[in-house]
């Protein structure tokens, strides 16, 4: 299943504005925002997020409830594995 997971932006690169990294329950993962430059979001906002990729802004009610949706389906579990699987550094390594 193609899963697209709600994340929070928590910080942006002035130097690379199209990667933010992303706070998706507690586990954090660089994104690449290059999907949304006609609208990029800042600080705080919510993506939709799918292999590393920023896919759509979404508000923070959606957000919920996507996440709600997927613990209702069972994925939610899935959907933790696909984060940390982006192949991406974490943010131990964002020098």
């Amino acid at each position: 299943m193609c899963l697209a997971i709600p994340g929070q932006v928590v910080e942006l690169f002035p130097d690379q504005p199209n990667i933010a990294v992303i706070d998706v329950v507690g586990v954090r993962r660089k994104v690449d925002l290059g999907l949304l430059q006609d609208s990029l979001p800042v600080q705080g906002d919510w993506v939709l997020i799918h292999v590393g990729f920023a896919m759509s802004k979404i508000s923070e009610e959606d957000a919920l409830d996507q996440m709600r949706t997927l613990r209702a389906l069972g994925e939610a579990e899935a959907a933790m594995q696909e984060v940390q699987g982006y192949g991406l550094e974490n943010t131990e390594n964002l020098e």
